[in-house]
């Protein structure tokens, strides 16, 4: 076959070929093409140029930077004369690629990829018009080898005083064509002039092999690895609990332009007593794992997904929250930086087209590299060469540390190793692992005399939301540390608990003796609690007790706040319920809800999202087809192809051998289509056909079916089974 396109290219490859693109470049079957020549024009086009290049390595990038250089058609020798000799061995990688191809009189680029490249290719300028003499290079003077040892090595670009009156460097320069005048004030070195004087080459350092990782310590044995992997995944499944619990609770609204506030990320960063970057990815990934959700009135409440994944296992659990980290495209390391100050998390600036392939190349290299703990700054340099981006100037370094931090929050890694857990879920092998490796449930806690509770380890999930009601976390580790205080008991009560139950349920959940000051405690908070009311009248305050309505209103604290006495039990405010509520609590006071009946409102307030869940979209990449979807794409590409070589070949043929539409009467019409269904129904017949405005149209069709006056037929033109009057066909013809 004669090779005198890319189109012709495609057409030539067999089936291994076309897979060994289509795998490499994924978007060329996104959807699939109907033929060959569809094919050509998207691998030519623009955007999927674009994505090739971007997934190409700096010694690859290198050598295509080369090819663009060389002159069309140009050969292999060339190219590795302009770089190195391993060039060799990377030009079959282009080749599969598509962004060279074969031709009958050497290899060829698409001509778009040019474009893309641009016009300065390797800093180079564009190829001279005239014959140089580039031997006269080593006899120039010392003023014009000054100025051309400067633009050498780029930009191709230089500034003069005038054009019409440079100096003698510049004059010598210009008469031997080794500059070219641009403008009047810029001269621009000629690409052959350049290629000379860097010695032949193109590039100043052949990136032929990726740089060296290097490690901070080595790793003698990946027992310590996989201890501190399995700690941070018990941290980090504690923490996402933690969270969807304390929202469920108190649900932070929504910012008009969407995301949570600063505020609310602050008061999240205290609860789990952890830095606001790390808050905001546990939130963020909540949120991308279907979690969490913002309800139609803006307040962020956990779904009731939250509810189904508190009773999965352990591994089932981190399983579902790493499968929405590698996949997501957002990036909440970008919440607080210096640069996106205005960027929140859950909110819709975080999207990033690379996000998911930087995360991928980073735990690649982790898996390859597990010797020791590796250095970021090494680890940076081999992800920038593996995927150097030249057209978007690289990974940002960034990316990679967020990633590297959050892989061990997640305990993908340990000690910045990857762990088992991380091989096991790359390899997308069983993770029962996990559950084995973590430590067991306390179904009971330590009572301590000042008024703390000890859980030595991750506690029953039962007990867990009873003690997150209960008491504040004080602190964490390999076992919990918990606080009572009047607020927290005030908190369980208003959840529905009374004191009684508080106290049956710590001295049946504590393995030491119940203190008595906790139980006064407790006692003291229950009687007080319920005895002041505040209803919504917008609102009223009401107390049997006429010595709590008198401090109230005699109260400094409370001066301004609108309150006014109706009855010797009665005060009413201008202030919402939920406002009364807070200055009245924080002025020392214990008030409960009450609805219009008089009836206590201290049933339990977790809520949950009444919508469900969206998760936002993942925006990027296109996922590398398995091997079903590849042979699918082949099959229709090759009948796609076949059906429109057809379709051309009788085309062709009608035209030159009628080269006018068929006429004929209407008997012979009937004649020639029975005949043709009964002896050749296989081949194709060429038809006049009139429409409804009497205009007659060429048609090539495959007879199926006569009958009633109508002809049941597939047109080439549309591919589809179509109906046809006899009555409308002016003539019919053999093919």
């Amino acid at each position: 076959m004669e090779i005198r396109s890319f189109a012709d290219y495609l057409r030539g490859l067999d089936d291994a070929g076309l897979l060994q693109l289509f795998s490499h470049r994924p978007d060329l079957i996104a959807p699939v093409p109907p033929d060959m020549a569809s094919l050509a024009v998207r691998a030519s086009s623009a955007p999927s140029l674009a994505r090739a290049i971007d997934a190409l390595n700096a010694w690859q990038f290198q050598v295509l930077e080369a090819c663009a250089v060389a002159a069309e058609p140009f050969t292999e020798k060339a190219v590795a004369a302009l770089t190195d000799k391993p060039a060799l061995f990377v030009i079959p990688g282009l080749i599969e690629r598509g962004l060279i191809y074969p031709a009958d009189d050497g290899l060829r680029m698409p001509t778009t990829l040019r474009e893309i490249l641009g016009n300065e290719v390797a800093q180079l300028g564009p190829p001279s018009m005239a014959k140089l003499n580039l031997k006269k290079l080593s006899d120039a003077p010392a003023a014009a080898l000054k100025i051309l040892e400067a633009m050498a090595w780029g930009p191709p670009r230089g500034t003069v005083g005038d054009i019409k009156k440079p100096g003698a460097g510049v004059q010598w320069c210009l008469e031997e064509g080794f500059l070219i005048p641009y403008s009047q004030t810029i001269v621009v070195m000629p690409r052959e002039v350049a290629i000379a004087l860097r010695g032949g080459k193109i590039h100043k350092e052949q990136k032929i092999n990726a740089p060296e990782i290097s490690y901070s310590f080595a790793a003698k044995d990946k027992v310590n690895v996989n201890r501190a992997a399995i700690a941070n995944i018990t941290t980090f499944l504690r923490w996402v609990e933690e969270v969807l619990n304390f929202w469920a609770q108190e649900p932070p609204t929504a910012l008009r332009s969407g995301g949570l506030g600063v505020r609310d990320l602050k008061a999240l960063s205290l609860h789990l007593g952890v830095e606001e970057s790390c808050a905001a990815f546990v939130a963020e990934l909540c949120y991308v794992s279907a979690l969490l959700t913002i309800d139609p009135d803006d307040r962020i409440l956990p779904t009731t997904q939250f509810d189904i994944w508190l009773t999965q296992r352990p591994s089932a659990k981190w399983s579902t929250l790493v499968s929405a980290w590698l996949i997501t495209s957002r990036v909440s390391g970008l919440v607080g930086g210096e640069n996106s100050k205005n960027i929140a998390p859950l909110g819709p600036e975080l999207d990033r087209v690379n996000a998911a392939s930087i995360r991928s190349l980073t735990l690649s290299l982790l898996k390859e590299n597990q010797a020791g703990a590796v250095t970021a700054d090494s680890l940076i340099a081999a992800a920038q060469w593996h995927r150097p981006s030249k057209r978007t100037g690289g990974i940002p370094a960034a990316y990679i540390s967020y990633t590297l931090r959050e892989a061990e929050w997640l305990g993908i890694t340990g000690q910045a190793v990857i762990s088992d857990y991380g091989l096991s879920l790359i390899a997308g092998e069983d993770l029962a692992g996990i559950d084995k490796d973590l430590p067991e449930e306390v179904d009971h806690i330590l009572i301590q005399s000042d008024n703390t509770a000890i859980a030595p380890g991750p506690l029953a999930q039962n007990i867990a939301q009873e003690m997150a009601l209960l008491a504040d976390v004080e602190s964490r580790g390999g076992a919990t540390v918990f606080r009572f205080t009047d607020a927290t008991i005030r908190r369980a009560l208003d959840h529905g608990k009374t004191g009684e139950e508080l106290t049956k349920f710590l001295k049946a959940t504590s393995k030491t003796p119940m203190p008595q000051p906790l139980e006064y405690l407790i006692a003291d908070v229950a009687k007080k609690h319920g005895k002041l009311r505040i209803g919504s009248t917008t609102s009223f305050i009401r107390c049997e007790d006429q010595s709590v309505i008198a401090s109230i209103m005699g109260d400094k604290k409370l001066d301004g706040m609108g309150f006014r006495k109706i009855a010797p039990e009665v005060i009413i405010s201008d202030l919402e319920v939920d406002d009364a509520v807070n200055i009245l609590r924080n002025a020392g006071y214990l008030p409960a809800v009450e609805d219009g009946k008089g009836i206590l409102l201290t049933g339990p307030r977790i809520m949950r999202a009444q919508t469900k869940a969206r998760p936002p979209r993942i925006v990027g990449e296109i996922d590398i087809p398995d091997e079903i979807a590849l042979s699918g794409a082949l099959r229709t590409l090759r009948t796609g192809e076949k059906s429109s070589h057809r379709q051309s070949t009788l085309r062709n043929i009608t035209a030159s051998a009628l080269g006018e539409l068929p006429r004929t009467t209407a008997n012979e019409t009937l004649e020639l289509l029975s005949h043709h269904l009964t002896h050749s129904p296989e081949k194709s017949l060429s038809i006049g056909y009139a429409d409804n405005n009497g205009l007659i149209s060429h048609r090539i069709i495959d007879p199926l079916k006569l009958s009633a006056g109508t002809l049941l037929a597939r047109d080439h033109a549309t591919g589809e089974i179509t109906t046809f009057r006899i009555a409308r066909i002016t003539g019919v013809a053999s093919l």
